[in-house]
């Protein structure tokens, strides 16, 4: 999507994908490796009742469906950041998570008239319908000026 194509309160959805244990596992081995994302015979005795996937695992899902729904064709550079991530129910191996994300604000740079802003909320649903994930974020998209502007 291009960021003059955005509007405030629209919701972009992707389709669900499925958390893979193999994946789930090497990421959490590599990046998260507490024992109740690697050790599955703890785990199991655990408050979780089992291994539950890393929250960074999810954030990155999350993003790869972003960036296939939204921006991978559109004008986006980067991010400065997100205001608020939380995860609100664990993620296990065979879960289906989708995205829902919704456009807070759009607005042009007050500096620069090249340099779009759009806040967004992005949330994470399994096949339970529960919420899992909710990020703010905020991406940065380059944009045309015209001639003479």
């Amino acid at each position: 999507m291009k960021f003059k194509d955005f509007q405030v309160g629209m919701v972009i959805k992707h389709p669900p994908v499925q958390v893979n244990e193999d994946e789930m596992l090497a990421f959490a081995r590599a990046y998260d490796p507490q024992w109740f994302h690697v050790d599955a015979q703890r785990a199991e005795q655990g408050r979780w009742g089992g291994l539950i996937a890393s929250g960074w695992l999810t954030c990155g899902m999350a993003m790869r469906m972003a960036v296939e729904a939204v921006l991978h064709d559109s004008e986006s550079f980067g991010s400065p950041g997100l205001e608020r991530l939380r995860w609100m129910s664990p993620v296990r191996a065979g879960d289906m998570l989708r995205l829902e994300a919704t456009v807070d604000t759009l607005r042009v740079s007050s500096s620069r008239d090249d340099l779009g802003i759009m806040r967004w909320t992005w949330r994470v649903f399994n096949q339970h319908d529960e919420q899992v994930l909710e990020v703010e974020a905020t991406s940065l998209f380059e944009l045309e000026v015209e001639a003479g502007g």
